[in-house]
Formats: C-alpha cells, structure tokens, sequence
C-alpha cells in the first residue's frame, strides 16, 4: 500500500505513518500478551480409567458429540466423551479464562509456537508472534493447500465460532443433504437444534442505534445500495446480555473484543447449553486432554480403544485402553476423517468402505476486506458477534457475513466472511511414511469461491466508488483463499455410512458430526450438524439399543 491515503481512495484520508501511531497500544498489547502466565489450574475430575469398560464412548466435545451424549444419557446409557482439549474453567493470571481477539496469548493457540491469526495483517504490518507452545483453544491445522481452523476444548467449536446460528434456506437444503428427508428436518430437528442451542435474535430496534453495530449498519447500507438482499442472522449470544455491556450495567465481552480464542461471558458455548445439560444427568463424564489413537474391534465384543493422556504441552502422559460397547465418532470434519483413514489403512477397521475421507470441503470460506470513505466510518467500538449477512446464493453463489473487525480504533473498513458453492471436494489419505493423514486440497480450488464473492463486492466497490482493502492478509493480497472456519465432509452420510451415520462395515460405530455433511452447507454448519445429529441419535437410540 505505500503511504497511500486511507481509507479507500479518499483525498482526505489518513496516512498509514499517522494511522500506524494510531495503533501503537494495540500492537503493544500484542507484543506483551504471551507473558501472561497459567495461574493455578483446579482440580479436574477423575478422567477415564485404563481398562474401563463402557457402554458408549463419544470422541469429541463438539456438536455432534454434545447431542449424542446428552440424549444416549437420557435414554440411560452412561456415557464417556473423550476430548483431546482442555477444559477451559480456570482463568489464567489475568484472572480471565479467555484473551482478546488483539492480545492473542499461550491460550490462544493449539501447540503451536507462534500465532497464526486468520487477519495475519493490518496496514501491511505482520502481527503474528512467538508464544510459549500450549493446549489453547485454536487449532490451525496445516495442510498441504489449505488452513483448517478449529476449536479445542470442551465445547469444541462453539468456544471459537461467532455463534452465527443459521437454518439453511429450504430450497437449499436438497443440495445439502439430499438422502435426508427435509420435512422432518425442517419440522422437527432444526427447531429441536435451535432451542437447544439457545438460539435468538438481536433486536431490530436496538441494532439501529448500538454504536457497536456501526459496521454492519454501514454493511446493510452498501449491500442494499447495490440491489442485494441483507438480513439479520441469528446468533447464540445473549442478547441481553450484550445490552448491558454496551449500557455499561455487565462486564463487557463481546464489547471487550472477545470471541476468536474465547468468549468469557455472553455467548451459550455447549457448554453453557447440551454439555451443561448432559452433565446434569449424572451420567455423562468428560476426559479433557485425552486423544484417541486406534479403534479396533475387542475380542469380547465390542471395541478396544486406545487413548494417549496428554498435559498442556502436548506430551504424553500416560496410555490408556478401554473398552467400549459403541463408539461414536464426534472429533469434527477434520479429527473424525483423519482418524477414520488412519484406522482402515492400518488394518485396525479395514472392512470400513472407501467412502471413508472423500467428499471433503471448505463450505466455500473466502475473506476480504474493503476500504470505505471517510464518511463512511465503521466505528471505534464493534462488537465481535456478527448479526448479519448478504444474500446473493441463488444468483451469484455467496452468501457474505459481514464480520467485525474489533481493533478498537475506527479502521473505516468493511470485513466479510463469504459462504460459497464452491464445488471442489477435497479426500483425506494415509500417509504410511510420515503416519499422518493428508489432505488434497490445493489453494487453486479457491478460485470458484472468490469469483462468486465477487458477484457481491465488485458491484458494491463500484456502486460506492470503494476498493478492495490489500494489508490484512500479506503479500498485497485481496482475498484470504487460504483458510476454513467450516471444515465439512470426510465420511460421508449414506456413502461412508448408512443414512443415520452408522459405519458400513461395523456394527456399533457411528459418525455424528460434521464430517456427515459433504462439504457445503449454504451457510454457517452448527445449527445444521446439530439438527443432523438429533436425528441421528433418536433413530440410532430407537433401533439399536437394547
């Protein structure tokens, strides 16, 4: 970008010397967050014991899990959910359990030494540093053509989403899952889903005047200006909640930049809302840092699973073998798919079919950025739930988010998270040579998703007279075409398993996440993978227990 004015091509914009002073706290902040320090963590409970037995193993915390736990338990099973995170219950110095989204620390990343947020950029300025190597709570997953982002904890991705809880459209939904019967889904799984997430609506009264929504009044403005359909997206945010943070009555959250590696208060993780329901059954127990490794068939009957302790570091600590009378695969697109093709290709469950890692994809991810006039500011304050979005799927194949970028100072930008059709499907493999599971997604595949998005923000830079924002993502780039929020596929339903996620090939294992979904859903997963899930487990519970 040079000195070039900015914002957009405004003769009075501010130079990036005088917006970069500007932003010194925040870079600041950034460069003295990773000293904050693990403060004492509570005592846990008594994680699964080597040589249990158990009626029914869950592997992940996520959605798909969640739904699967707390209705097996209310159907009376006990249930052992296996969660290769931490718990995430305990602040660290701070006294906060969760960073901000600008002071990314230890807890912000999974393993990883150095930071790799989704905005690596701002003004050009790289912002990703070194931090100590720890269990946080965002896995940016690296494979050879793509970043896959996702939670890790208890609550799986519901810790690190932006709780965008959307219902695919009906005339959508065919194209989705076609061997679903949609009447049911649309009658009683998605109103099943949404109440049990807890989902709701931001006033429309109070959106009109909340200086923390300036960036998405300004979104509607610009999309409506150029003849596209903006509505409001639901969310799982207290929206009460978040009135009192911006009336100064509540400890600010979503008002406080929180949301990417956490959300402290305001937003109904699983934890708040299935987990918390499921525990109360008394018959669900949760063993946080603990990875499954190999699922086999026990001679007894059953399945002999095998689970490596973990501490905080990533080290094992200790090897576990239980046993279980089901398994059910909930470790999310990417955990679930991995392990899948890893337990077939070394012969622990080679009558799995091979269907099992295809049909992989990336719901059509593609960010951009564009730079507004000076009279068209974002504001300062910008809360870190989006509330809505741009319609453009049935003519031009993108549907756009219009995200927030909580800087904390006035950045004059539009940011926006699109959703795809993008057709590419990508398949897992194993890797005998590194013992890993690959991926073949290549970055070219990305092409169809910014083009469609195009059919959106081209219209509107021309309309407004705006340009594309090129320092968020490096290089000069435009388009952040390397990354997933919404990784989908990978055992896909009646293909790698029958219509309700039982596997082909055995009798007592089940995928029930978003691996089911083959790689789009027309809009953010959750509420889909949630409502997938219920009905799964209520056929699974009704014909094949006891």
């Amino acid at each position: 970008m040079g000195d070039k004015t900015l914002p957009g091509n405004s003769p009075k914009g501010i130079s990036r010397r005088g917006f970069m002073g500007r932003t010194g706290s925040i870079l600041g902040a950034v460069a003295l967050a990773g000293r904050i320090t693990p403060a004492q963590a509570a005592p846990a409970a008594a994680p699964i014991a080597d040589g249990a037995r158990v009626p029914a193993l869950v592997i992940g915390t996520g959605y798909g899990g969640s739904v699967a736990a707390l209705r097996l338990a209310q159907a009376g099973v006990d249930v052992q959910m296996i969660e290769m995170g931490m718990s995430w219950d305990t602040p660290g110095s701070d006294g906060k359990i969760f960073p901000k989204v600008t002071t990314p620390d230890y807890r912000s990343f999974w393993l990883r030494t150095r930071t790799k947020a989704p905005l690596s950029n701002f003004l050009g300025f790289p912002i990703d540093k070194d931090v100590p190597k720890y269990t946080g709570i965002l896995d940016a997953e690296d494979f050879a053509g793509i970043t896959v982002y996702q939670g890790r904890g208890v609550g799986g991705g519901s810790l690190v989403n932006g709780g965008m809880a959307v219902t695919p459209k009906r005339a959508n939904f065919a194209a989705v899952l076609p061997s679903v019967d949609a009447d049911e889904m649309y009658a009683t799984y998605y109103p099943r889903a949404n109440a049990g997430l807890g989902v709701g609506m931001i006033d429309p009264a109070w959106f009109d005047t909340a200086d923390c929504y300036q960036f998405s009044r300004v979104g509607r403005k610009h999309a409506q200006r150029s003849g596209f359909a903006w509505t409001f997206v639901p969310d799982v945010y207290d929206w009460d909640y978040m009135k009192q943070e911006a009336a100064g009555t509540a400890t600010k959250s979503a008002l406080a930049g929180e949301i990417l590696y956490g959300n402290n208060h305001g937003k109904k993780s699983l934890v708040q809302t299935y987990l918390a329901q499921a525990r109360a059954t008394g018959k669900v127990t949760i063993s946080a840092l603990h990875k499954v490794t190999s699922v086999s068939p026990a001679a007894g009957g059953g399945y002999t699973v095998a689970i490596d302790q973990i501490n905080t570091t990533g080290d094992t600590v200790a090897t576990k073998t239980v046993t279980a009378d089901r398994v059910f695969f909930a470790a999310g697109s990417v955990g679930t798919s991995k392990l899948l093709v890893k337990l077939k290709a070394t012969g622990a469950l080679p009558n799995l079919n091979s269907e099992v890692g295809k049909g992989w994809g990336e719901n059509g991810n593609v960010m951009c950025g564009r730079a507004n006039h000076l009279w068209d500011p974002t504001g300062k304050l910008q809360s870190t739930i989006p509330c809505s979005g741009i319609d453009n799927w049935d003519a031009g194949g993108a549907f756009a988010e219009v995200a927030p970028l909580p800087t904390g100072i006035e950045t004059y930008a539009s940011f926006y998270l699109s959703i795809t059709k993008n057709p590419n499907r990508a398949e897992f493999t194993w890797n005998a040579a590194t013992g890993k599971a690959d991926l073949s997604w290549q970055t070219a595949w990305k092409q169809p998703s910014i083009s469609m998005a195009k059919t959106i923000f081209d219209k509107i830079n021309s309309k407004e007279g705006t340009i594309y924002r090129t320092d968020l993502f490096g290089g000069n780039k435009i388009w952040n075409d390397t990354l997933t929020y919404h990784p989908l596929g990978g055992a896909v339903l009646n293909k790698a398993t029958d219509n309700y996620g039982r596997l082909h090939g055995y009798t007592g294992l089940y995928v029930i996440d978003g691996a089911l979904i083959p790689g789009n859903a027309s809009v953010n997963p959750f509420v889909t993978i949630t409502a997938l899930a219920e009905r799964n487990i209520e056929k699974i519970i009704a014909t094949d227990l006891p």
